[in-house]
């Protein structure tokens, strides 16, 4: 990180990781192309899950290359009568890596429905056992990451 002044803690870059309201996965594809798409996220420990379709792009381009970068942005808020903007960030660096087992997976979704649907987790159940199949289930390793405070002077 350039700006040591702005670096914050591991456990700050995980609060936000958590509470962030989505993050955006950056790959590269196989031609050596970047292609980033935002997804819904939930973390347990060092992993990171997320969900997708069975097929396309995303699934396609993590299966040929699964180094990715996770940016996590929060608490944004533009500063009155300042060209600036106030946020807090989390960067993280992986592997990510398809979860093939069923129970995992089925925790994996739990975890993000909890976090950002609890008012439907009644209908948990069944959604699972209609969606389960075609529902592919990511979950990224972090190996790094970086926390970012930018609060301006």
């Amino acid at each position: 990180m350039r700006r040591k002044d702005r670096e914050m803690s591991r456990a700050f870059a995980l609060e936000v990781t958590d509470t962030c309201p989505y993050g955006v996965l950056s790959m590269t594809d196989a031609d050596g192309a970047p292609y980033c798409v935002p997804l819904s996220i939930a973390r347990e420990g060092e992993w990171v899950y997320f969900h997708a379709a069975a097929e396309g792009t995303k699934t396609d381009i993590l299966r040929q290359n699964p180094a990715v970068c996770l940016c996590c942005v929060g608490h944004v808020k533009p500063v009155p009568g300042k060209f600036t903007t106030e946020y807090e960030s989390a960067i993280i660096r992986g592997t990510a890596g398809e979860v093939t087992d069923e129970a995992e997976k089925i925790h994996a979704l739990r975890l993000i429905c909890d976090r950002y649907t609890k008012e439907n987790m009644v209908e948990f159940d069944q959604a699972i056992a209609r969606s389960l199949k075609v529902t592919a289930v990511w979950k990224i390793h972090i190996d790094e990451i970086t926390g970012k405070s930018k609060q301006p002077k």
